[in-house]
C-alpha cells in the first residue's frame, strides 16, 4: 500500500500541533512541581520516620515554591496550569479553548508521572533494601496522598473541594490587579502554601488530580501495595474533589467579582491564556 504524502503530512502536522510549546511547557512545569513537591515530602518522611517530630510546614513550603517556579518557567507559554482542575474550569468558563484541553491534561499527567519517578530514583537507596521496598505503607505517601484515618469519605471530598476552590478564587483574582511581572507566580505559590498550612492534615491537600493520580500510578508500578485500595478506595477523591472545587471556585469569582467589575472597551476577540491571567495582560469578560 502507498501512503500519500498529503496524509502523512496531515498526521505529522496534527502531532506537531499537539506536542507544541504549550504541551512542553505544561509537561516541564508539572514535572518540576512533582519533583520539588514530592521531593519535599520524601525528605520530611525520611527525617520523620513516622515519629511526627519534623514540622509538616517544610512540605507546605516545598510545594508552594514548586508551584512558584513552575509558574515562572511556563507562565508566559502555557499559563502554567499544572493542574487539570484549573484547565477544566478554565475550559468550562471559556478561558481556555476546548481543543487545547486534551493537550494540557496529557502533559500534566505525564509530567507528574515522570516527576514522581525521578523522586523515587533520587531517594532509591533510602527507599529500598535487600528485600525490596522499605516501609511500604508509610513511604507510599511520598508519591500520592492518603486520608487521615479519622476522616470519612464525605469529609475528605469536602476537604478537596474547599482547598481547590480557594486556589481557583485566588488564581482568577490575579486578573483583577495590575501586577508587576513575576508577582503572579509568587502569589499563587503563597496560596498553595496557605492551603497546605490550613487544610493539609486531613488528606494531604492534593488539590490537583495530576499531582495525585499520576504518582499513584507510578508508585503502584514500582510495587507499593494498597495504592488504590487504601482508605476505602480513597483514590477517586483527589480526582473528583478538585474538579468540583475548581469549577466552584471559578464560578464564585465570576459571580461575586467578575460580574461586578467595570468592563473595559471591547477588544478584538482572542483566546485567554493562563499566563496572561498570571501577568494581568488580559482581563476576562463577563461571559468567560
Amino acid at each position: 500500500a502507498v501512503v500519500s504524502t498529503q496524509s502523512t503530512g496531515g498526521v505529522l502536522g496534527s502531532l506537531a500541533a499537539f506536542f507544541d510549546k504549550e504541551f512542553l511547557a505544561e509537561l516541564l512545569s508539572t514535572f518540576l512541581l512533582l519533583l520539588l513537591g514530592d521531593g519535599s515530602v520524601a525528605q520530611w518522611m525520611l527525617l520523620n520516620q513516622g515519629t511526627g517530630t519534623e514540622p509538616f510546614l517544610t512540605v507546605n513550603v516545598g510545594y508552594g515554591l514548586a508551584v512558584l517556579f513552575g509558574a515562572l518557567i511556563a507562565g508566559e507559554v502555557s499559563g502554567a496550569h499544572m493542574n487539570p482542575a484549573v484547565s477544566i474550569a478554565f475550559t468550562f468558563f471559556k478561558k481556555l479553548e476546548l481543543k487545547k484541553l486534551p493537550k494540557y491534561l496529557t502533559a500534566q499527567f505525564l509530567g507528574a508521572f515522570l516527576g514522581s519517578l525521578v523522586v523515587f530514583l533520587a531517594y532509591y537507596d533510602r527507599l529500598t533494601g535487600d528485600s525490596g521496598l522499605l516501609n511500604e505503607e508509610l513511604y507510599r505517601g511520598i508519591f500520592a496522598t492518603y486520608p487521615n484515618a479519622d476522616t470519612r469519605t464525605g469529609n475528605q471530598l469536602l476537604d478537596q473541594i474547599v482547598g481547590t476552590a480557594i486556589l481557583l478564587i485566588v488564581v482568577c483574582s490575579l486578573s483583577t490587579h495590575d501586577l508587576a511581572p513575576g508577582i503572579g507566580p509568587v502569589l499563587v505559590g503563597l496560596c498553595v502554601t496557605a492551603v497546605g498550612a490550613s487544610f493539609g492534615t486531613n488528606c494531604g491537600y492534593a488539590i490537583n488530580p495530576a499531582r495525585d493520580f499520576a504518582p499513584r500510578v507510578a508508585s503502584a508500578m514500582l510495587g507499593y501495595d494498597g495504592t488504590f485500595s487504601a482508605g476505602s478506595y480513597y483514590f477517586w477523591v483527589p480526582i473528583i474533589g478538585p474538579i468540583i472545587g475548581g469549577f466552584l471556585g471559578t464560578l464564585i469569582h465570576h459571580l461575586m467579582i467578575d460580574m461586578h467589575r467595570n468592563k473595559p472597551a471591547a477588544k478584538e476577540s482572542k483566546d485567554i491564556n493562563g499566563a496572561e491571567m498570571v501577568e494581568n495582560q488580559y482581563t476576562p469578560t463577563a461571559e468567560a
